[in-house]
């Protein structure tokens, strides 16, 4: 959507704004994201705080207001959430500003344990139960083959989404951002979303494999488990791709395919 600057929105907003963060002292439009009418770093008298909003009618609100609802919930390896505020026709979060840069993800990179690490936290978080969330079984549900859903049905609190951009490294640690797309499932389906990224990033489909088996959710999943994610996921890139024939969608589904045949190679 298209992005605009923090002084652009309504003066009431950009006062309720001040009244949660603190007088603006300066705002910076964040590079990058397709998914923010603002993102914007604001300097405040009381520190520094990451603005991300859309309209309260964008067909998008309801995934903030889940990301925001979820935010309590999330481990320490997550962005603080200060604030949610609607008015004036806009839904804003306010968080905690992350100084970091996207993760690497190419093979050797030193990036890898700590994502690990921070991937590792996220598989012990049982996602909340008072908080609306769209479960994996419904989510995979048009792409897995018939008979193989129940695998996908746990409690555990999934990120799903670990292109770079949603992994910033700082400090020695990386923090996952970006929770529009909290999902309750197997602990297992995170390991493997991010398996595919790391095959985007260079990795032969054996060492993302192999990498997804650091977890033990991952190691003691069924191997048809694992082979309906691969060809579920096969088919959601396929599809995406159809639609969309940007390189990088067509070499995503492209990898997909490769990671869907080794996992059923391995049943």
């Amino acid at each position: 959507m298209s992005r605009i600057a923090f002084e652009q929105l309504p003066a009431e907003v950009r006062w309720a704004v001040g009244d949660k963060a603190g007088t603006v002292q300066q705002a910076v439009t964040a590079p990058g994201g397709m998914n923010s009418g603002i993102a914007s770093v604001l300097e405040t008298d009381s520190g520094p705080v990451f603005v991300k909003g859309i309209p309260a009618d964008h067909p998008q609100v309801g995934a903030q207001r889940r990301e925001a609802a979820v935010a309590a919930h999330l481990p320490s390896s997550c962005p603080r959430l200060y604030w949610h505020l609607e008015l004036d026709g806009w839904s804003l979060l306010g968080y905690e500003v992350i100084d970091g840069r996207h993760a690497d993800y190419t093979p050797g990179s030193p990036d890898l344990p700590l994502v690990e690490a921070a991937l590792t936290e996220l598989q012990g978080i049982t996602a909340p139960a008072d908080v609306d969330i769209k479960r994996a079984v419904d989510r995979w549900a048009e792409y897995a083959p018939p008979g193989t859903l129940q695998h996908f049905d746990a409690d555990a609190l999934l990120h799903t989404d670990f292109a770079p951009d949603n992994v910033l490294i700082t400090e020695g640690q990386a923090r996952l951002v970006d929770w529009a797309w909290p999902t309750r499932g197997a602990a297992w389906i995170d390991p493997g979303a991010l398996a595919l990224r790391l095959m985007e990033a260079g990795h032969l489909v054996e060492a993302a494999i192999e990498y997804a088996g650091h977890f033990p959710s991952w190691r003691s999943a069924p191997p048809e488990a694992l082979a309906a994610f691969g060809t579920a996921t096969a088919s959601l890139w396929r599809e995406i791709a159809e639609q969309d024939h940007t390189p990088w969608k067509r070499a995503m589904a492209a990898q997909a395919t490769t990671l869907a045949r080794a996992l059923d190679a391995n049943r």
